[in-house]
């Protein structure tokens, strides 16, 4: 009675801790970041092609397509600045700390966003241009840029499927390579042949415990019968 008694105490406890174990931030699935910039910064789908100095907020859209698109709000969540497409880029080496990249621009031109890396995470963003700018990006970093021939305000829809490519600065389409790192390559697992043990034991051994035992059971069933009679 004590031991069903324990048990079902034991099943309780479990039970409340199933609803009080804390659910996952909001920040872990859409990697939600304050981001500060202390000058202006070029972003895809913003009017004059800058966003002024100030503190922002990234956000992952909820896609439910192979690529990313990426959301920047005000610092208080209240507007939205752009919505923009980007598709996963790889780095080798994960930091804890939020990395932003930029294209490096002439002196004087803001810098052009380029990629976003979460903390703790080796897959990041690579923003994609409009293709006309990329064309214009790539002609003054001298590097492909990312490109999608839609514009970047169409509707998340839209960006869902729309096409991207890598542009060179002559404006010809490149291999995507050549701007996103795919991930590396697993090598094959190799499992080795266990070679079969040697049959050197003997079965004697195994015969003579067998015996052993029905010599034992024999004697047994003797006294029990002797007892009964």
């Amino acid at each position: 009675m004590k031991l069903f008694k324990g048990l079902a105490s034991l099943l309780c406890l479990a039970a409340l801790c199933a609803f009080i174990v804390p659910t996952a931030s909001a920040d872990e699935w859409n990697k939600e970041t304050v981001i500060t910039f202390s000058g202006p910064v070029e972003v895809p789908g913003v009017g004059e092609h800058n966003l002024p100095a100030g503190t922002y907020v990234f956000k992952i859209f909820n896609s439910q397509s192979d690529r990313h698109i990426v959301q920047i709000f005000s610092k208080d969540k209240t507007h939205l600045y752009t919505t923009i497409l980007a598709i996963p880029n790889y780095r080798l080496k994960a930091t804890d700390k939020t990395v932003i990249t930029f294209r490096e621009r002439p002196a004087g031109d803001p810098e052009a966003l380029r990629a976003w890396f979460y903390p703790g995470r080796q897959w990041g963003d690579e923003f994609v241009y409009a293709k006309a700018r990329a064309i214009e990006l790539a002609k003054e970093t001298n590097e492909p840029v990312l490109a999608t021939p839609i514009e970047p305000t169409a509707p998340v829809e839209a960006l869902q499927t729309a096409p991207v490519e890598a542009v060179a600065p002559t404006g010809e389409p490149v291999e995507l390579a050549q701007v996103v790192e795919p991930p590396p390559a697993a090598e094959p697992a190799v499992v080795a042949a266990a070679d079969p043990l040697p049959k050197t034991a003997s079965p004697l051994p195994l015969i003579g415990l067998i015996g052993l035992l029905a010599l034992g059971g024999g004697l047994a069933l003797s006294i029990v019968t002797k007892r009964t009679a």
